[in-house]
């Protein structure tokens, strides 16, 4: 059965609520989908897709300061992809300060719930942040210009289901010029009856183990 089929994710009931789907049926599918995602038998082979799906779509991308995440939850982890992508901007431009690829992790902030991105690299100093997840100790801020998101779950037209805090949403309404975004997530978290709210912004794009899903035009 095609991963992508509606009988394969979790089902939406015959009614609906309107300007988007109703609080408890996306409880449900987040419940659903971070469980399956936990279980994952074939983690490494599809993550191994994923990976390579995501260094080729960065191949023509001018960016030298991606911002990404911490996996949680069985999350896709996008870091080992992105290190790559640092280290061959190191061998194509070495000379070149001003063109080294960063990559920064987010860290809430308390008071307005928003993300700042602080740089990462292999080894630096770790520490844990009000929510038990690991993030940069002592490292400088970026201004990332493409940001990886992880997604609980993915609709047409670029739409995210997230965990429902409402962090990348608060996030990207207040950076200016906003970054380019890009979902991350495996393909069996499509969900065709994904409806957006009226206050909902599509990503960018989204990528999965089965290659790019959603790329705005």
């Amino acid at each position: 059965m095609d991963s992508k089929d509606p009988a394969s994710s979790p089902q939406a009931p015959a009614t609906r609520t309107g300007g988007g789907n109703s609080p408890a049926l996306k409880a449900q599918w987040r419940k659903q989908l971070v469980e399956r995602r936990i279980q994952l038998a074939d983690r490494a082979w599809r993550n191994d897709l994923l990976q390579r799906v995501m260094r080729v779509w960065l191949i023509d991308r001018p960016d030298t300061a991606i911002g990404a995440y911490w996996p949680i939850k069985g999350e896709f982890d996008p870091l080992p992809a992105l290190f790559r992508w640092q280290e061959a901007g190191l061998e194509e431009d070495a000379q070149s300060a001003a063109r080294q690829r960063r990559i920064g992790l987010p860290v809430v902030n308390k008071i307005d719930k928003t993300l700042t991105f602080y740089s990462w690299y292999p080894g630096c100093p770790m520490e844990e942040d009000a929510y038990g997840i690991p993030k940069p100790k002592d490292t400088e801020v970026i201004e990332p210009t493409l940001i990886f998101v992880p997604c609980v779950g993915f609709g047409p037209g670029g739409y995210r289901l997230g965990y429902g805090g409402g962090f990348y949403d608060r996030t990207l309404a207040a950076l200016r010029p906003r970054p380019f975004t890009v979902g991350l997530g495996y393909d069996f978290a499509y969900l065709p009856q994904l409806e957006p709210e009226v206050h909902d912004v599509p990503l960018d794009a989204i990528l999965a183990d089965t290659g790019v899903q959603w790329q705005k035009p």
